[in-house]
């Protein structure tokens, strides 16, 4: 839905199954249009798009593409932005790392992301911008050599080249969001700006990236990193690096005593990346590639589990969790408290709980359509307080 200053709104879709088009688009049939008579139904309705690999290729044949076009423009609805980071399967199976692949050392990941936005070009509406989002170029685990690091610049400049060719064809503002993560190849304010700088380093046309290439800041992302949102969201800025995205979500926090740590064994599942940050006592970070491996260690070391644990984790935006959990959410609310101050900081904005499936029964909604309505709902009241709405 757009909002005042130009702002769109939307739940990213990567919450529903579906990794072929065909049972993509009939996830937005069941599910998405069912959230859009609760919230936005006399209203166009924007909807933030997750398409892997596949689903992609397949929606790009002049068919289909036709078809979905009409079917929006029938249901009062637009997709305004595409999640381009899951390539492959994401529910339903060992996810984990995997979901870093292809990264951006990869050709494959390059033509993958160029189709996206050849779709997006035809599926925004008239005059309207539009963003693909996609993962911080790579795992950490992943790169073993500086060469590496090259390549995705590389790629990412190619990528930069191709998005500009659409815009002057087009005429349309369209830009890709790299998306800083928990173990990431960048994953903190101060390392995205040091990438960035790389970036530029071996681009030719700097204000051409700059213009192409941003950030999809996930708010859960970096209040796991302990990063304040106005400090982190002013360094990017004074980088030159613009918000392409911002993600509207939450992540699991809990001080580990015994109990807490005894029920946050509950969250381990063997779908998704958990990854974990610990605060010691003098402000000193430690990162856990995944909760297991979280636990693990304070099972050894009962006596250095550190002051706070921070949990790649997504939870429902709605709803704080139940003693003795809390959540990233001040993160959030300080982020909306920046846009509230600078509208123009970003136009489009995706709510991201995509964990439904995998959260413990009690903080999971009986159905995937109450839990985004009210994740809606949440997130209008919150965006009407500071005016954006």
């Amino acid at each position: 839905m757009k909002l005042a200053n130009n702002i769109h709104l939307g739940y990213c879709t990567n919450i529903h199954r579906g990794e072929t088009w065909s049972e993509t688009f009939q996830t937005l049939r069941d599910y998405t249009m069912a959230v859009r008579d609760r919230v936005s139904k006399d209203q166009p309705y924007g909807i933030g798009l997750r398409l892997g690999a596949d689903a992609a290729a397949d929606l790009a044949k002049p068919a289909n593409l036709e078809e979905f076009r009409s079917w929006l423009a029938d249901e009062n609805s637009y997709v305004f932005t595409i999640n381009g980071f899951p390539y492959g399967k994401f529910h339903g199976t060992r996810v984990k790392e995997q979901v870093y692949a292809p990264d951006w050392t990869k050709p494959e990941r390059l033509l993958y992301t160029s189709r996206l936005f050849d779709l997006i070009a035809e599926l925004a509406p008239e005059g309207e911008a539009g963003s693909v989002s996609t993962l911080p170029g790579s795992f950490k685990e992943f790169i073993e050599s500086e060469s590496q690091i090259d390549l995705i610049c590389d790629h990412l400049i190619a990528c930069s080249q191709y998005i500009e060719k659409l815009r002057q064809k087009t005429g349309r503002d369209l830009h890709l969001g790299l998306e800083p993560e928990p173990l990431g190849l960048f994953e903190t304010s101060t390392e995205t700006v040091a990438f960035f700088e790389k970036l530029l380093e071996r681009a030719d046309d700097k204000a051409q990236i700059l213009q192409n290439i941003g950030v999809n800041y996930d708010t859960c992302h970096l209040g796991v990193e302990y990063e304040e949102a106005g400090e982190a969201l002013g360094r990017l800025k004074d980088a030159g690096i613009r918000i392409s995205k911002l993600h509207l979500s939450s992540a699991l926090s809990l001080t580990p005593t015994e109990a807490a740590l005894k029920r946050l064994a509950d969250f381990q599942e063997d779908v998704y990346l958990h990854q974990v940050v610990i605060r010691e006592a003098n402000g000193e970070l430690r990162r856990y590639r995944d909760l297991d491996a979280a636990l693990m260690m304070a099972t050894d070391l009962p006596d250095d589990v550190g002051e706070e644990w921070r949990v790649h984790f997504h939870v429902p935006l709605h709803a704080q969790p139940l003693p003795p959990f809390g959540d990233t959410r001040e993160h959030l609310h300080s982020t909306l408290d920046v846009l509230a101050k600078q509208p123009d900081l970003c136009q489009h904005l995706e709510m991201e709980t995509y964990t439904w499936e995998v959260l413990p029964e009690e903080m999971r909604s009986a159905d995937v359509v109450d839990q985004l309505e009210n994740e809606y709902r949440w997130t209008l009241a919150e965006l009407g307080r500071r005016g954006l709405t």
